[in-house]
């Protein structure tokens, strides 16, 4: 398999008009990725409350960033999701994510969205390594 990145991907691609524009930089050292945005109406399930969907791929997407300090072409297997508050929609929140093993081709990742500190959502990731 092999895939290819054309920019409109709906989290981090530059040519996608609806999608959210996340910006990562990355650790190389520590295998993290680190994204500040502002998460705007469009995006909400109830009024105010960013929608669930949202908030999972971008702590996927997180977690992808993570993994490309060790790889190009990565896909996920399995993303297991914690939503421990709501997620206000017009504030600035911090998506992180670390891998914190590797067996083979497949990569655990832990990814955490915050606000202000405080952890809002959290999820566990599992990355196939293609490359």
């Amino acid at each position: 398999m092999e895939v290819t990145e054309d920019g409109k991907c709906f989290v981090c691609g530059p040519h996608n008009p609806i999608g959210l524009k996340a910006t990562f930089s990355l650790d190389h050292q520590k295998h993290s990725a680190e994204s500040r945005l502002i998460i705007g109406e469009p995006y909400q399930g109830w009024q105010g409350v960013v929608h669930g969907g949202v908030i999972a791929a971008l702590l996927d997407e997180a977690a992808i960033y993570a993994c490309r300090t060790l790889g190009n072409q990565l896909v996920t297997v399995e993303l297991n999701a914690k939503y421990k508050k709501p997620v206000p929609s017009g504030r600035e929140v911090v998506v992180r994510a670390e891998v914190t093993e590797q067996k083979k081709r497949i990569l655990q990742v832990s990814s955490r969205l915050e606000l202000e500190g405080q952890v809002l959502a959290l999820a566990e990731v599992r990355v196939y390594r293609i490359d």
